[in-house]
Order: C-alpha cells, then sequence, then structure tokens
C-alpha cells in the first residue's frame, strides 16, 4: 500500500455525521424572493452555451446563454502560452473526447440576476450578466483546468474543483474573490456543501484518461480519497479512504474513486458511484463503513473493454427524491436511467437514454431530471413510476444540471 495512504487512516470520532444539502438547497436560498422565476441550468459543454428550462411540468426553454463570450481573448491567451496551449490540447483529446470542455458547472446567484460558470477548457470561473450576457468576474484556477463546483447553502460562495493543482478554491459568488482553498487527493472532482453550511465534502477521483484500467492496475489511477473540511478555517477535519472500506466489504477489485453521490435527508448514509462500475454502493457515515451494494443490469450492446468506456464511468450521475424513497441512476455506458427504490434496492423500469451524464431532481421533486450527453437532450422520470415523462432539446452534450432562479421575465441576454 502506497505511503500515502497512511494519512488516510486519521481518524474524527465516528459520531462526526455531517448533515449535507440536497440538491436544491443552492436554489432555495432565493426561493423566497420576489420577481425571481425557479429554473434548470443546462450546462452544453462542447458548444460554451447554457439553456435555461422550466424546473418542472413541461420543462420548456426559457433561454440561452453563451457562457464563452471572450472565447477570442482566452485562446489568444493559450495561444501565446506553450504550456497552456499543450493542456488545452490535452483536455480536447483526452476528458473532451476530441472536443474542447467549456461549460462544466454552473449556479446562479441568489439575485437572479447572474450565473457562476466553470470552464474547463479555459481553466477558469466566470460570473456572466443575465441580463446583458457579459462577465462580471474571472477567476484563473490553480493549474490548467476547473471542475465541478458547490454552492454554499445562503448561495454567497462557491467551490471549484482546480483539477490539475488538487486544489479546491472557495470564491465569493457576487465579487469572484477567493476566500479561501485547501488541498485534496489527485484530480479533484465533485464538491458538496453540508446543509448548515459548515463542511465541504471533496471527492478525488485520480486519472481517468490513462488505459490501465484493469483492476490489478488501479493503484496507478492515484492518491484518491474524500477530503471534508471545516467551511470557514478550510482546515481538513476527516478523510475517508474509500479503499479500505471497499476492501473491507469484499470488494479489493472494485475502484476506489469516488464518482457522483448523493446523501439521504436524514444525512446517516452515503449512495454513491465508483469507476467502471454499473450500480452504486451504500456507505453508513455515523458506522463509517459501506453497508451495501447494488449492481444494476448491463447493456448487452456495451463493451466490455474498459478502456472504450468515457473517463473510466460505466454509471455517473445519481440523484435522490426528497422524501429520500427513491434514487436515480443514470447509466452511462449503458445507455439508461432507472429509478431504485431506496429500500429494497429495486430497480424500475429501465429508461432509454443515449449518454446520461448526470440527474438531478425537478424543482417541484417528483420528476429525475438526467442529461442525454448522447442526444443532446434533457429527460424527466417520473420519480412514483420510474418511466418517462418527456424529453426537451439542449445544446451540444449537455452535462451538468442545477437548479437555480433568474428574473421573472427574463428571457435571455439583451445581446443575444
Amino acid at each position: 500500500m502506497p505511503a500515502s495512504r497512511s494519512r488516510h487512516l486519521c481518524s474524527v470520532a465516528a459520531a462526526l455525521v455531517l448533515t449535507v444539502a440536497a440538491p436544491a438547497t443552492a436554489a432555495s436560498a432565493a426561493s423566497g424572493a420576489s420577481g425571481l422565476r425557479e429554473v434548470l441550468f443546462v450546462g452544453n459543454n462542447w458548444d460554451g452555451t447554457a439553456d435555461v428550462i422550466k424546473s418542472s411540468g413541461d420543462f420548456a426553454e426559457v433561454g440561452r446563454i453563451n457562457v464563452i463570450p471572450d472565447r477570442d481573448q482566452r485562446m489568444a491567451e493559450i495561444n501565446a502560452d506553450p504550456i497552456k496551449w499543450v493542456y488545452f490540447q490535452a483536455i480536447r483529446n483526452s476528458v473532451g473526447e476530441g472536443h474542447d470542455q467549456f461549460a462544466d458547472d454552473m449556479y446562479s446567484t441568489p439575485d437572479g440576476k447572474s450565473v457562476v460558470v466553470s470552464r474547463p477548457s479555459f481553466a477558469d470561473v466566470v460570473s456572466i450578466d443575465l441580463a446583458t450576457g457579459r462577465i462580471n468576474w474571472r477567476f484563473p484556477v490553480a493549474g490548467y483546468r476547473a471542475d465541478h463546483m458547490a454552492v454554499s447553502p445562503d448561495g454567497t460562495r462557491v467551490a471549484v474543483s482546480a483539477s490539475t493543482a488538487n486544489t479546491v478554491h472557495v470564491l465569493d459568488i457576487g465579487t469572484g474573490k477567493q476566500l479561501g482553498s485547501f488541498a485534496t487527493g489527485d484530480k479533484p472532482h465533485e464538491n458538496v456543501f453540508t446543509r448548515d453550511g459548515k463542511y465541504i465534502w471533496n471527492m478525488s477521483i485520480g486519472d481517468v484518461n490513462t488505459s490501465l484500467d484493469s483492476p490489478g492496475w488501479d493503484w496507478t489511477k492515484g492518491d484518491r480519497h474524500i477530503t471534508v473540511v471545516d467551511a470557514t478555517t478550510y482546515k481538513q477535519v476527516r478523510v475517508i479512504d474509500m479503499r479500505q472500506r471497499l476492501d473491507a466489504y469484499g470488494l479489493k477489485d472494485f475502484s476506489d474513486a469516488v464518482r457522483p453521490a448523493v446523501f439521504s435527508p436524514d444525512d446517516s448514509k452515503l449512495y454513491f458511484q465508483v469507476s467502471f462500475f454499473n450500480g452504486f454502493l451504500e456507505y453508513d457515515v455515523a458506522a463509517d463503513k459501506i453497508t451495501r451494494m447494488k449492481t444494476l443490469p448491463k447493456n448487452p450492446a456495451t463493451s466490455e473493454d474498459r478502456t472504450t468506456w468515457v473517463n473510466d464511468s460505466r454509471h455517473h450521475g445519481i440523484s435522490m427524491n426528497p422524501e429520500g424513497t427513491k434514487l436515480c441512476v443514470a447509466g452511462t455506458m449503458d445507455d439508461y436511467a432507472t429509478v431504485v427504490d431506496r429500500s429494497t434496492l429495486q430497480e424500475g423500469p429501465l429508461v432509454p437514454t443515449s449518454k446520461p451524464y448526470w440527474a438531478t431532481v425537478s424543482g417541484d421533486g417528483k420528476d429525475c431530471v438526467v442529461s442525454e450527453s448522447g442526444a443532446d437532450q434533457v429527460t424527466a422520470i417520473d420519480f412514483a413510476t420510474g418511466r418517462k415523462v418527456t424529453s426537451v432539446p439542449v445544446g451540444d452534450h449537455p452535462q451538468r444540471v442545477r437548479l437555480g432562479h433568474v428574473q421573472a421575465d427574463w428571457t435571455g441576454p439583451s445581446g443575444s
């Protein structure tokens, strides 16, 4: 076992059960404000746009945003810097699958006047004025790639992963000023604020672009763990090494790269996906151990050659209904999404979807909304029945879908 694993053994009392925000928490900060409309922001990673759609019902289009209005300026900077140019090309030809990555994650400000976007290929975070489409502020992240973000429960701070620098920055959402930062494992990915805003959880996923994908080579993927920090001091309070928990459960051949994850409403359980696995695991936070595993069906048409799976994913995207009774899983490489009963872990109908990349919850909590990156649309699935409600077209390669707000009469920037 690499020496770096030893630091994962640092212990904090098992009673440290952290209360984690539900996906809609960030948007709810403005839910009572007048003059605002709740929407879903859909980031179209390959064409650098964001579609804004209704948060429930028919999910109809409200407007569209160009999230790279400064593209010419950014490209001039990249072309003038040989190192930046090399990383830009590397992103395009690895995680980008031959495309540039312009819109990874996004959250609106509490007043519904701006949206903050992480842009992997430009290695930055920008705030875009929703009325004009112009950039309010820009924050270049450490290293050469920006990734997933999280917003604090009060909507005033965003945490963004700088994936090549093994760092998470925490920014003031209004000004873009850095409030703090902290170190992570290799390739920080998902971030989650706790419901009370006191802690941030970060999941590092390691190198997902190497061809050493067989279980015997998993150790070459890097130092991967969950880092929990105090959201005021940004000091580490806990490290969770899933390698040890997977081994204890008898899953020595499983990757320990924690991908999308969701907490139960009572904060006692974490449901998470790992690289290469068609299913998810249940982790008891207080007991600090894996308690259940759910294996979902394989698509016979999906190649068993793991090097053909995008960024080491097999399934990527998981959400939970507000009642905590149903999970929704995006079976990325198996081309389906399905609703799973949390009590029995029995899956419902396998809803055909094309390379579903993310799963979130509608504004009214009734539907699971998945981004179909292979079909350039988002699809809503009824939590109650597990069946498809509707699909709506969006831009090129939709990935992250986040609840947020715009001004009530907003239909797009004035310059669009």
